[in-house]
């Protein structure tokens, strides 16, 4: 059970912290829900359990509310992605600072999710990120900073702001061979269509 795992406090905690993003989910000016998901990095067996009950719930809740369920996935694509088709995803669901494979992203294709890509599609040794957006539609391409982190190269080791967005969206262009200011156009559009603007 929940209670088994993290103890009743810790129960009661996060039952407490899902009812007030509940209660904030409903008002209208917000986009989305989360970032929420699964992150498996240092993550023992009782926190996975914790991570997917809270996954679920978020979901829950941005369908209900009609929200942008914005995803956070750290070497937990398999199971982020079943327990997505389990709960049914949200109309439009957002894989923050997307980390899959062209792979998963024909996967997240399939199901109509977005994928936001932030600096590290720019690191050398970040192939798998340019392969996904050589083969994602354009229709489900975003771009972010996570700001201040993944900072795009060359400026890598400085804090990341919004003002280095176009060194991604450059680097997202030439992948996919296309104009900076065509891309920039569909990612305008996406972003709103995403969140509903």
């Amino acid at each position: 059970s929940r209670q088994g795992a993290r103890g009743a406090g810790g129960m009661a905690a996060l039952d407490e912290a899902l009812a007030e993003i509940d209660r904030l989910a409903a008002l209208p000016h917000v986009k989305g829900v989360g970032e929420t998901g699964l992150d498996f990095f240092r993550t023992g067996p009782e926190g996975k359990e914790a991570q997917e009950s809270s996954f679920r719930a978020h979901i829950e809740m941005a369908k209900r509310h009609g929200k942008a369920l914005v995803i956070h996935d750290r070497d937990a694509h398999a199971d982020v992605l079943r327990v997505l088709k389990e709960e049914g995803a949200p109309e439009r669901t957002v894989f923050h600072c997307y980390s899959g494979d062209a792979e998963m992203a024909g996967v997240c294709a399939r199901a109509g999710y977005f994928m936001s890509f932030a600096g590290n599609v720019t690191f050398k040794n970040a192939q798998n990120l340019r392969d996904a957006v050589a083969v994602a539609p354009a229709e489900l391409l975003l771009v972010e900073t996570d700001a201040p982190f993944l900072t795009p190269a060359p400026y890598r080791g400085r804090p990341n702001a919004p003002y280095l967005i176009p060194v991604t969206v450059r680097a997202l262009a030439a992948v996919r061979g296309v104009d900076e200011d065509v891309l920039a156009a569909a990612l305008a559009a996406n972003t709103a269509r995403a969140f509903g603007y």
